[in-house]
């Protein structure tokens, strides 16, 4: 039958540290299982056998150590021998944290480098776009300006009746006097051009052709 075991309570009883447990879930050695949040051991006959022996080896250890030798050990020499599963445990716990903290920090260098790739190429397109949007500007501005040149084009009566389709020279001569009543008021349709009277043609003319 399993059994549910905190990590901390296995340690103890078994007479190892913490991270020498963990260690064992990580390699496999010790089966695992997640309830709620918290880790805990599955303790079954298997690895209650597996903590009898080890304790019994020990104290096996012990009483050798203690009948073998011609004279009796101190007792921290007679722990450090109990110990020296636990300390090849912690060992390769050690290996595999300095393992693992060389990968996080290859990840973080990896990450980091691609957030600055991207934060590089974001820098470069918003500048693009500046360098574009600037440029379109400039090219809005000078259209506008050659419209306003093209625009601001001016005729003579000849080429304005022609257009008009006015060919009847007193029909002429009453639209002259109009548009020449018209100019002296200050009508902007017209301008004198080297003393002859013009027309703007961007213009309509039909109020007074009324």
């Amino acid at each position: 039958m399993e059994k549910l075991m905190k990590p901390a309570e296995y340690a103890k009883e078994l007479g190892i540290s913490r991270q020498a447990v963990y260690a064992k879930i990580k390699k496999g050695i010790l089966k695992s299982k997640n309830v709620e949040g918290k880790l805990y051991i599955l303790i079954d006959n298997t690895v209650k056998n597996d903590v009898s022996s080890i304790q019994n080896t020990t104290t096996n250890k012990t009483k050798e150590v203690q009948t073998n030798s011609p004279s009796k050990l101190p007792n921290y020499e007679v722990l450090l021998q109990a110990k020296d599963e636990t300390i090849s445990v912690l060992k390769g716990t050690v290996k595999e944290l300095k393992k693992s903290n060389k990968q996080i920090s290859t990840t973080l260098k990896g990450e980091i480098n691609l957030l600055k790739e991207a934060f590089y190429e974001m820098r470069t397109l918003y500048a693009q776009r500046l360098e574009r949007k600037k440029s379109s500007e400039i090219e809005v501005a000078t259209e506008d300006e050659s419209i306003e040149v093209q625009e601001d084009s001016w005729i003579g009566l000849k080429k304005f009746f022609k257009q008009q389709g006015v060919k009847k020279e007193k029909q002429q001569q009453k639209i002259i006097k109009r548009f020449k009543k018209a100019y002296k008021k200050g009508d902007e349709r017209f301008a004198m051009i080297g003393n002859k009277l013009k027309l703007n043609a961007t213009k309509t003319y039909k109020d007074l052709l009324k």
